[in-house]
């Protein structure tokens, strides 16, 4: 009888280990047991930035990850890496997932998996204010210094009005700061941004900036997992639909933009 009861005792701590270890059926899906590493460019306000301390990374997607950690049960770990290295580095595992104001694309969810959209996003043209530069739509940049993200959405948007025959001289950054620091010191005439990123800039006090000209929402921010991890994919599918549900996205979006900009994506 002492025998079987210390089985019993043993099978039990067993069980209770497991589930504690596996919360929310999430054990085994991530590259570290207990957490979710975020690949992240911390250069992108409002959504992922530092703190005035210069070390807590603070933003719509920095809480939006937090949040998706918390409901999968996980410590979220958020690694701060170079746009231009973002997509190696989840190829190479450096991290389990990108969420960093990533467009779903076709020839991104060709290579790897992407959760359900949890914002809209359209381009923009911003110039500084008090500027002898005239623009009202993208074709009036021919002739202009443009500056933009590389390897962004906004390049891709501009690389079709060059093919389609606009001639600009492209100034192409690493750090979206970078382009607006030099358009609001003149070497460049106008940036070309994601909306919602230049509306940070934008309603700042004493900005410098003003955008002239704002395309529809024409693409979709997911989060972005490796090919082939599905099951992390599918729970942090979950997690964003129970997030928008309780209406944590939602507040989200009013801290972050000061509106509620993400709750027609699910009516």
């Amino acid at each position: 009888m002492k025998k079987t009861g210390i089985i019993v005792a043993m099978i039990l701590l067993a069980a209770l280990f497991a589930s504690c270890s596996g919360k929310s059926g999430t054990k085994g899906m991530t590259l570290k047991e207990g957490e979710l590493q975020i690949g992240v460019n911390i250069a992108y306000p409002p959504f992922e930035y530092y703190d005035k301390d210069g070390k807590t990374p603070l933003g719509f997607d920095m809480d939006l990850g937090r949040a998706v950690a918390e409901k999968l049960g996980l410590k979220a770990d958020i690694i701060d890496v170079a746009w231009e290295g973002i997509f190696a580095g989840l190829d190479t595992d450096k991290y389990d997932c990108i969420i960093s104001a990533v467009t779903i694309t076709d020839e991104r969810t060709a290579h790897y998996e992407f959760s359900k959209p949890y914002i809209g996003n359209g381009q923009s043209i911003i110039i500084k204010k008090g500027t002898s530069v005239s623009v009202t739509k993208p074709e009036e940049l021919a002739g202009l210094r443009v500056g933009y993200l590389t390897e962004s959405t906004s390049d891709v948007f501009m690389t079709k009005l060059a093919d389609g025959g606009l001639k600009f001289d492209a100034e192409e950054y690493d750090d979206e700061m970078n382009a607006f620091a030099d358009l609001k010191n003149e070497r460049c005439d106008a940036v070309v941004s994601d909306a919602l990123v230049a509306v940070d800039y934008v309603n700042k006090p004493d900005s410098p900036y003003q955008v002239v000209w704002q395309g529809p929402a024409q693409e979709f921010f997911g989060i972005c997992l490796k090919k082939g991890n599905t099951k992390l994919a599918q729970a942090v599918d979950k997690a964003l639909d129970d997030l928008f549900a309780d209406g944590t996205v939602k507040k989200l979006s009013e801290k972050n933009f000061g509106e509620d900009i993400v709750s027609s994506l699910r009516k």
